[in-house]
Formats: C-alpha cells, structure tokens, sequence
C-alpha cells in the first residue's frame, strides 16, 4: 500500500487557471485516495469551487490571490514572488508541508523561484526541465526542454547523468541508454559544446550506458531511453511533435467523417482508433519535471486541459513515492568526484 503524499499545487498557473486546476484534480482524485492537496490561490474562488467536489476534505486552501503572469520576466516575477500563489507553492515544498508541487504557470518564473526557494542540488550548474516522449518502444526521457535556452559541455553532461538516474527510477530501468541531440550522427557533426560534452560522456566513468549522438527522427523512434539537448532546441523539438500530433488527429478525424463508407470504416474500428487518439493525445505525457533542485518540482503545460493537469500531478505524486532523488543525487555525487562538472554556486 502507497503511503500517504501531500501534494501543493498552484491554482492560478495557466491559461485556463483555476478552472482547468480544479477539474484535473476531479480526474486526479478518482484514481488516487492516498493523497492530500495544498491549494494555493484566490480563497473566494476556490472555495466556492473545491465545497461541492467529493475531495473536498482532502483539500486545503491557502489565500495567495496574487498571480504571476504568463508573460513576465523572471527578474519582475522574483521581485514580486511573496504573496503569489506559485511563490506560496514552492514554500510549501520547502518547509516540508508537501511531498511535490505542480505549477501550470510561468516557465522561467517557475525555475528562477525554485532555485532561490530549494536552491541546487550539489554539482548542479543549472537546472534542466524533462518531457516525457511516447515512443515506438514505449516512452523515453527528453531534457532540456526549456529551463535553459543554451547549454555547454558540462552542463550537457549534468542533464545526462540527471536524465539516466530519473529515467531509471520512474521508468524502471536498470540501465537507461543515453543519446546526444545533434544534426547527425557522425562524430564530426555539431556545435563545439556537443561534441566536446560526448567525449566527456565516452571517456568518464560515469557509469552511464552512452550510444553517441541520435537525429530528431529518432526520438520517437525510442532509439534511446533519454534524449539530451538545450532548452532551445528541446522545446522546439516538444512543440513541434504536439503540433504534428494534433495535425494527424485533425487528418485522421476528417478522412474517418468524410463520406458514409468512411463512417463506417471508422465504427468497425473504434477500438484501434480510441487507441491512437490516446497515443496521439499531449495531455497523457503532460508534465516536465525540474530536476537538479533540492524538492520535486512539476511544471505543467500552460495551455493544458484537465486530463493533461491530471497527468502533471500522477507525476508528482509518482515522483515523492519514488527514488529519484536519492538516484540523481547519486549521480551527481560521481560526476563531482570525476570532476566534469563546475562546483555549484549558491
């Protein structure tokens, strides 16, 4: 039997807050009754809201009206952190009141208040942000995907040794292959920072299973459990595979509706079809997770629905039961022994 978590969630965060909140935690709460919630925003709002739902005993509301706005800088959104929900979120991680926070909100606000809040772990330079990919093989690991818009060597290596230990301890696997983004897979291809990072990963004992350099074709194709890059790159590389994903919903959807044959074709394969618009679906794999801070920390698409809120906070409550942070710690720890990797700079 699971213990019992606390989770503390950001209500305000997102493009559709607190409405889309509340009704993923409805979702949420139908498949998991070992959990507690900390709800942080607009008391009046979310009062009157959460008093009719079955979960409202597990539930407790803290008025942190202000929000942070989806289009604020970082700097702006530190400056003015205290009395926000997302602020009030992080603090609660902190203090130990919550197991794992979840946030819809702000990216870069999310990540420069979780690193002044939980600070880095030791051996961290900068934080990195994961997505969870489907893939032909299952699912694999991808970061960075957008806490950090360039990356160097070292820090390539961080995400690396993070991306394994949290590949290993939410997927299960023994020995996670890891793989370097890159234009292509020969080894004279890329910028300086990729190529140098991959002979760090060849020649470290790091203890990590490297298969060199993959293509972006070959993310999907699950030819590697954890998929490395910058923020740049990886978030273009996120957005373009939801779009395409929604593209091929939109085509699927139209050539199934578009004469009675059709119709028909698609009512004899419903099942296969309710299969692929799962597979097809962003909001199963919703949640990226900030690892390299001292706290579990899940941000979730600002533009989700329900189901993908629901997702992001699964996730969460997976994550404090699980030993991830004891694995990335781990990892680390031998990459600061090996010496690749800057001391950390509080």
């Amino acid at each position: 039997m699971m213990k019992p978590i606390s989770l503390s969630v950001d209500a305000m965060g997102g493009d559709a807050a607190p409405d889309v909140v509340i009704d993923g935690l409805d979702l949420f709460f139908a498949t998991r009754s070992d959990a507690h919630v900390i709800l942080h925003g607009n008391a009046d709002l979310l009062t009157t809201s959460v008093q009719s739902r079955s979960w409202s005993d597990a539930c407790t509301i803290v008025d942190q009206p202000d929000v942070v706005a989806m289009d604020a800088k970082p700097s702006s959104a530190l400056r003015r952190a205290k009395g926000t929900s997302m602020w009030g979120m992080i603090e609660t991680v902190k203090q130990g009141e919550a197991h794992a926070g979840v946030s819809a909100g702000n990216t870069g606000a999310l990540m420069a208040m979780s690193m002044l809040a939980l600070r880095k772990m030791p051996g961290v330079h900068r934080p990195g942000m994961t997505a969870v990919w489907p893939t032909l093989k299952g699912r694999s690991v991808v970061l960075d995907v957008g806490a950090n818009l360039d990356a160097d060597a070292e820090q390539l290596v961080e995400f690396a040794v993070m991306g394994e230990s949290y590949a290993r301890a939410v997927f299960g696997k023994e020995k996670p292959t890891v793989g370097l983004l890159n234009i292509g897979s020969e080894e004279e291809k890329g910028r300086d920072a990729i190529k140098l990072a991959a002979e760090l990963l060849r020649n470290r004992d790091l203890g990590i299973d490297f298969r060199g350099f993959i293509e972006g074709n070959d993310i999907s194709t699950g030819l590697v459990d954890v998929v490395v890059t910058d923020g740049f790159t990886g978030n273009v590389a996120l957005k373009t595979a939801e779009g395409t994903a929604r593209l091929v919903s939109t085509y699927v959807r139209a050539a199934l509706s578009s004469s009675l044959l059709s119709k028909a074709g698609a009512a004899l394969a419903a099942s296969g079809l309710r299969e692929l618009k799962s597979k097809l679906n962003p909001s199963s794999v919703n949640g990226g997770v900030l690892l390299g801070l001292n706290g579990v920390i899940v941000k979730s698409h600002g533009g989700t629905d329900a189901e993908g809120f629901s997702t992001a906070v699964k996730l969460a409550a997976d994550l404090a039961q699980s030993s991830y942070m004891d694995e990335v710690a781990a990892a680390l720890n031998r990459v600061s022994r090996l010496g690749t990797s800057p001391e950390t700079v509080e």
